[in-house]
């Protein structure tokens, strides 16, 4: 019996030794900005709209492999954040001089609002880390005169050994530019003020305003005064008959916050959210702005399988495995690949080697699963089969009817984002083969069979806004 005491002994202090090292786990970060661009006021003397106030989101996922599903995880998991080269915020701005008045807050140096620093610690939540108003500046330590409205913040991840795991470098927007002065329209912000000398109880000489105090701001949380109308109604009637360029307002005629992949094909900001008589009569309507804005399937840009979560916006749905929308694609005014390229799809590159949405299955699976994956896309392998077309058209599917499965060739005239995918009968979409960015010429790719049952399908390309279909039987 003592034999076998330490003959079990001696198996397990040999075990690892007879198994070999365990492989290290390894982990994907991913972390972005909520809106795209954050805007707030320089000088805060007079009047303030919106304070330095910046938001940046986490998700650490462990990454699988074969045998192991990635997962998000929070517990035993700790997150900073940093943003180099821009290390102080009170030299800046004078919000600090003006916070008591503003919103009777006693602030440290370069403290924001909700407490959070230029580098600090972020929140756990359930799924997600996040830092709450950062109080950063357009201006980094070395130069206090030009704007930098991109600025790349460091995210670190460490697990409960205080061991480095991973990082990420996203985009922090913000840009000074409030531009009621500066674009021409108003000649001081007194001026601004002096308009509503006439409204009860209203003294435009004692200064600063914050105009969130007595007009609504969702976005701030105030609730305002009086009759007072919500602060973005008020803005958007009043000056729908003056402008219809946003940029005259929001960040801005030379940040251009509006930088993203939609951008880059013509869209506008009125092209989501309509006219500024549009906003204005929706708010007066119901809508809360902010809180009700338009999202990806209430535009009529994308189908079912694009739509984010009921009762929520883009920028707080998640999806595949739990991932937040943004975390791939990038956050609202900066779906990747963006105008920027070396700054917002940074990330993303870093990750999967290339620009635009993460979309290699390995980044967190470790291996390319056979199985549909987010919006129900195959990881298709596309083959060219000529480097050169002027024809846009779905030449052949061969074998049709198919048993197991069979292969699509296809040919595309001009470069865009293709997207090749599979409907039933009813008009239902069954699978997504392609959606993504190629050049002219012919292709191929390959149809599964094992994901639908038998049958009669319509496969649909789609590029440019044209569209061309071929009918597909499965007869398994």
């Amino acid at each position: 019996m003592k034999n076998s005491k330490w003959l079990l002994v001696t198996i397990i202090i040999a075990l690892p030794f007879i198994m070999g090292p365990s492989e290290p786990v390894e982990y994907v970060i991913l972390s972005w900005n909520d809106l795209g661009m954050h805007c707030s006021n320089k000088d805060f003397s007079t009047m303030a709209v919106l304070p330095p106030y910046n938001n940046l989101l986490c998700q650490v996922i462990r990454k699988g492999d074969a045998s192991t599903m990635p997962v998000v995880i929070t517990d035993g998991i700790t997150v900073t954040y940093e943003v180099p080269g821009n290390t102080t915020s009170i030299n800046k701005t004078n919000f600090w001089q003006y916070a008591k008045a503003l919103f009777g807050a006693d602030l440290g140096e370069n403290v924001g609002l909700t407490g959070k620093k230029l580098s600090d610690y972020m929140d756990a939540r359930a799924g997600y880390f996040t830092a709450e108003g950062i109080p950063l500046t357009p201006y980094t330590d070395n130069d206090l005169v030009n704007e930098d409205p991109f600025q790349l913040a460091l995210v670190k991840a460490f697990d409960s050994g205080g061991n480095l795991i991973g990082t990420s470098t996203p985009v922090i927007p913000v840009s000074n530019e409030i531009n009621c002065v500066s674009s021409g329209c108003h000649s001081s912000e007194q001026s601004i003020l002096n308009r509503h000398e006439n409204e009860g109880g209203f003294n435009p000489n004692i200064k600063p305003i914050l105009c969130a105090k007595c007009h609504a701001s969702p976005a701030l949380g105030t609730t305002g005064i009086g009759e007072a109308p919500i602060f973005s109604y008020a803005i958007h009637k009043s000056h729908a008959d003056k402008t219809s360029d946003c940029y005259k307002c929001h960040p801005g005629p030379n940040t251009k916050c509006l930088r993203d992949v939609m951008s880059e094909k013509g869209l506008t900001c009125t092209d989501c959210h309509g006219s500024m008589s549009n906003v204005a009569n929706t708010i007066a309507q119901g809508r809360i702005p902010w809180l009700n804005e338009p999202s990806c399937g209430q535009t009529g840009c994308h189908s079912s399988e694009f739509e984010v979560n009921g009762g929520k916006l883009f920028r707080q749905s998640k999806g595949h495995g739990g991932v937040y929308c943004s975390g791939c694609h990038g956050e609202p005014h900066a779906i990747v690949p963006t105008r920027e390229g070396t700054r917002d799809n940074a990330q993303n590159v870093a990750l999967q080697g290339f620009e635009g949405t993460l979309k290699e299955c390995k980044v967190c699976h470790g291996f390319v699963p056979n199985a549909p994956g987010p919006h129900n896309i195959l990881p298709n392998k596309i083959k060219v089969i000529n480097d050169f077309s002027d024809k846009f058209y779905i030449k052949n599917i061969y074998p049709n009817p198919l048993k197991t499965s069979s292969t699509i060739y296809f040919s595309i005239a001009k470069a865009g984002n293709v997207h090749l995918d599979i409907y039933d009968a009813n008009g239902s979409h069954c699978l997504s083969l392609l959606n993504q960015y190629l050049l002219p010429a012919e292709y191929s790719a390959n149809i599964d069979a094992k994901f639908l049952t038998n049958g009669v399908y319509l496969s649909v390309l789609k590029v440019n806004g044209e569209t061309r279909t071929t009918k597909v039987i499965v007869e398994k």
